[in-house]
């Protein structure tokens, strides 16, 4: 596989999971509606792991382009969207 179609194939991952994220998250209205019950939290890890997937695709897109490709769109914050990835594995992050 060459390297142009690696870097398609994580841009339609990463599109993949914003979608599935996006429809998942659709009926949710409220922090209750994912605690309140266990289909809500299997819905919120759900999320949570497509979130995960979105950030290591990102870091992996990044060192594959050698970091060329992200800093021609600086209007996303790529730094956060990878870092998210890491807050989501290890949660004590968020006390820092």
């Amino acid at each position: 596989m060459s390297e142009v179609e690696l870097v398609r194939g994580i841009l339609r991952q990463v599109i993949r999971a914003t979608r599935t994220i996006a429809k998942r998250f659709a009926p949710i209205a409220s922090v209750e509606d994912f605690v309140s019950s266990e289909a809500g939290l299997e819905k919120l890890d759900a999320i949570c792991m497509q979130l995960i997937a979105i950030g290591e695709s990102i870091k992996h897109l990044d060192k594959l382009t050698v970091g060329t490709l992200l800093p021609r769109y600086p209007q996303v914050e790529w730094k956060r969207v990878m870092g998210m990835r890491d807050v989501l594995t290890d949660p004590s992050l968020l006390r820092s």
